[in-house]
């Protein structure tokens, strides 16, 4: 396979598996894009290669920013924007993991605890299964929430490495 053919199923693949895990496609292209890029790319090279509008590399380069995972690199002489990716797939994979799970994961454990702690749920035989379920669920995710903070704050995945060992 020859560079720019696997440069071009790189992104297209880093796409998809963004779409599949809740992410713009071209955010995650994006991303791909200056994960392997040596330099700083300008919105104008990053729309020319992923063949993508202005408006749509603009709010995606806004959100990968905004998810601390890409950053604005000035070029003296230069009045461009240019972007680089954090390369760091460990640093890069805790702020994402970090985000989602305050985005996705602590919501649903603050509605659970609520529900669990309701006084007013619990009369009927029906209300007792709900407040039981409810709140097997909140122990349960509220420990997924535990590991994935202790897995996300562990220093080079080190945690992470440690349990695959365990299981390999």
């Amino acid at each position: 396979m020859k560079f720019e053919e696997a440069k071009k199923q790189f992104i297209e693949t880093w796409g998809v598996l963004g779409s599949q895990w809740g992410i713009n496609k071209t955010m995650a292209q994006i991303q791909a894009l200056l994960l392997i890029a040596p330099n700083p790319l300008s919105t104008d090279a990053i729309m020319e290669e992923l063949t993508i509008s202005r408006g749509n590399a603009n709010m995606s380069l806004r959100q990968l920013l905004d998810w601390g995972i890409i950053y604005k690199k000035t070029i003296a002489g230069d009045r461009k924007e240019y972007f680089v990716a954090e390369k760091d797939v460990w640093k890069w994979s805790h702020k994402i993991g970090t985000i989602r799970k305050q985005r996705e994961l602590d919501p649903v454990l603050g509605m659970l605890k609520e529900m669990s702690a309701s006084k007013e749920i619990g009369k009927s035989e029906e209300e007792q299964e709900f407040k039981k379920q409810v709140k097997e669920l909140s122990v349960f995710t509220n420990q997924v929430g535990q590991l994935a903070d202790k897995l996300f704050l562990s220093p080079k995945g080190e945690l992470l490495l440690k349990l695959m060992k365990m299981f390999l």
